[in-house]
C-alpha cells in the first residue's frame, strides 16, 4: 500500500475515535490493526533531523523512493517491500492508559515474534525498537517504532524487517543512529520468511 494512502487511512479512523471519546461512546468498536508493506519511501518524525536523510532528490528519484515529513516521533527510518509495517489504532484508555507501557507491550510482541522464529532480541535502554545484540560492538536493530498519540488514542507504530532490502538504510542514518547497524529476520535466519506467518505470530502476542 502506498504510504500515503495508508497515512490517510489512519487519520481518518484516529479522528473518528478521537470524536466518538468526545461523544462519550464506546470506542473499541472502532479500533483497529492495519498490517502492511509499503514501496520504497523514508519517513522523518517531527523531532527528527533532515541531515539524517544522506540523500537528495535525484537519488531518491533513481532508486525509486519517496520521502515524507510526519507526524509521529522518532527520527527517520525506511520502509518497503519484505517490511512489515503496523499501525495499531487504538484508544489507550481501553488498554491501562499509558503511552510507555504501550510501547513497551508493542516491543515485547515483536520480540515474542522474533523468538518465535527462533531470534533472541531485546531492548537498547535509551532507544525505541526492537534489538540484537544490543549491548555490543554488534548491536543492529531489527523492529523501529515512531508512535503519535493525542487524548490516549494512537496512530504510527512499528516496522519489522522481514524480507527487507537493507541496501536502503544505507542512505540515511537510521532512527538518527551513526554507530549501529541494521538487520532483517531473512539476514540473520539466511533464508526467506513467510510473511503471513510473521503477521499471525503478532497478532497472537499483541496483548494491549
Amino acid at each position: 500500500m502506498d504510504y500515503q494512502e495508508a497515512w490517510d487511512k489512519q487519520e481518518i479512523l484516529f479522528q473518528q475515535i478521537i470524536q466518538s471519546k468526545k461523544e462519550g461512546s464506546d470506542t473499541r468498536r472502532l479500533e483497529t490493526v492495519f498490517l502492511c508493506e509499503h514501496p520504497h519511501v523514508y519517513t522523518l518524525g517531527k523531532n527528527g533531523q533532515v541531515s539524517n536523510l544522506l540523500i537528495n532528490e535525484d537519488f531518491l528519484r533513481k532508486i525509486d523512493a519517496t520521502f515524507y515529513k510526519i507526524d509521529r516521533g522518532g527520527d527517520i527510518t525506511y520502509h518497503g517491500p519484505g517490511q512489515l509495517v503496523g499501525y495499531p489504532i487504538l484508544d489507550l484508555d481501553n488498554h491501562g492508559g499509558s503511552l510507555k507501557g504501550y510501547i513497551y507491550k508493542m516491543e515485547e510482541a515483536i520480540i515474542q515474534t522474533l523468538a518465535h522464529f527462533g531470534i533472541s532480541s531485546a531492548r537498547l535502554e535509551g532507544a525505541t525498537g526492537v534489538w540484537l545484540d544490543g549491548n555490543t560492538t554488534s548491536a543492529r536493530k531489527i523492529c523501529a517504532i515512531g508512535v503519535r498519540a493525542s487524548r490516549f488514542v494512537t496512530m504510527h507504530g512499528f516496522a519489522l524487517n522481514v524480507n527487507t532490502n537493507l541496501t536502503y538504510f544505507d542512505y540515511i542514518n537510521p532512527c538518527g543512529f551513526m554507530d549501529k547497524g541494521v538487520t532483517s529476520m531473512q539476514k540473520e535466519l539466511g533464508r526467506d520468511v513467510d510473511m503471513d506467518e510473521v503477521k499471525m505470530a503478532f497478532l497472537n502476542h499483541l496483548i494491549i
